[in-house]
């Protein structure tokens, strides 16, 4: 009998990778695009170590979801074999649909979801595996009479956000995101049909979600992460409205050209096309073509694109409140001195916002299991850390050097 292969994790040491259908999963050829998709975007313009994949994450978040199985059943829960195969293959495959620089182009390539094309990918890989994730799909969905199952995958305390915590934390040396998933683990039980935690474990989920809070303000939202996905952005919108004007002239290399010649689904004659040359883009993609937009003859694109490849970035500044129109004007007057009166300064001047919250009493809470055998909502027995505060910035970006 052979025994499971084995990963050497730098956050969690030795974990395996089941033989059978999962490890066929991790072998095929739209799991191995995840190795060249990072996990954090531009976020490594900031924290040089963010150089972690996706397909870091989607192994390390199935150790856990291993590890929280095997916690439910030695609490008396019944998972049978099939279930826990579909557990892990809904939580290997829950970020299966991220495209080039994961969230920073979502939306961009395809208008579609990350989640939604990971679920045609799941569906796709059904087919072609002979119906074999039939089960995961139904977990993944929510529709299995487990509804913990699905919580595990997706719900506030799942093991997504378990691992890209841990992960990000290490990877980027922000020590604020550190968490105790092992202490967490073992905390969780099911009651009702639902995924609830230990009453004694209170303490260990306040730091979760106050390590979420930070890790969002000091990583995910970073302000310098934030400018140059900003700018990544404008840069890919100035390349696809320059390529939709005149597509025999503009050069954009593989199948991104296609993408955004073609940004909706109707522009491929089935949704195997479709999701087949999705699958083959990665973040190399984007760079390549980076680098030959940098000499393009279009002023606001190559300075757009050589900006971002040589990590000139634009000043970017921060506010509580909305930046009024008059700034705006006057920092497009100065744009206009620099790059002539008849330059698109949509591209040159980016504004918007962005918010969170660590903790939603709007959508299903995290439940706590009492002494007592009743279950009460986090908010309800929290002492003083959890609540509802949906904190939201504004920012501005622009050139540098405008006087």
């Amino acid at each position: 009998m052979k025994h499971n292969k084995l990963l050497n994790d730098p956050i969690y040491g030795l974990i395996d990778m089941p033989r059978g259908l999962i490890f066929k999963l991790i072998e095929h050829r739209y799991f191995q695009r995840l190795r060249r998709i990072k996990q954090l975007g531009l976020t490594d313009y900031v924290y040089p170590g963010a150089l972690h994949t996706r397909f870091h994450h989607a192994l390390g978040a199935m150790h856990l979801m291993k590890m929280a199985v095997g916690v439910l059943r030695q609490k008396g829960i019944h998972i049978n074999p099939a279930e826990e195969e579909g557990v892990k293959i809904g939580i290997l495959l829950h970020d299966i649909g991220h495209g080039p620089f994961s969230h920073a182009l979502e939306h961009k390539i395809l208008p579609f979801h990350h989640e939604e094309l990971s679920m045609m990918i799941m569906q796709q890989l059904n087919d072609e595996f002979d119906g074999q994730l039939s089960l995961a799909i139904e977990i993944f969905k929510g529709d299995y009479e487990k509804t913990f199952l699905h919580e595990l995958i997706s719900s506030q305390l799942d093991m997504d956000r378990m691992d890209y915590l841990k992960r990000d934390s290490f990877f980027t040396g922000v020590h604020e995101g550190v968490i105790g998933h092992e202490r967490i683990i073992s905390m969780l039980n099911v009651s009702n049909n639902h995924l609830v935690v230990e009453e004694k474990g209170i303490y260990s989920i306040e730091k979760f979600l106050v390590a979420r809070r930070l890790m969002y303000w000091q990583v995910y939202l970073h302000k310098t992460v934030l400018n140059a996905e900003q700018m990544l952005i404008k840069t890919v919108q100035r390349a696809q409205e320059l390529l939709t004007a005149e597509p025999d002239k503009f050069p954009c290399s593989g199948l991104l050209g296609s993408f955004l010649q073609n940004p909706t689904p109707n522009a491929y004659a089935d949704k195997y096309e479709m999701i087949e040359n999705f699958a083959q883009l990665d973040d190399y993609d984007v760079v390549s073509n980076l680098k030959i937009w940098q000499k393009s003859d279009d002023q606001i694109l190559s300075f757009l694109a050589s900006s971002i490849m040589s990590r000139r970035l634009f000043k970017i500044e921060m506010s509580n409140e909305k930046f009024d129109d008059d700034r705006k004007l006057e920092i497009g007057t100065k744009l206009r001195k620099k790059f002539g009166e008849k330059c698109d300064i949509e591209y040159l001047i980016i504004s918007g916002s962005e918010h969170n919250t660590a903790y939603s009493t709007s959508k299903q809470e995290i439940k706590m299991l009492l002494k007592s055998g009743e279950t009460k909502p986090l908010s309800e027995i929290s002492d003083d850390v959890i609540k509802e505060q949906i904190i939201t910035k504004y920012y501005l970006c622009y050139p540098k050097d405008l006087e």
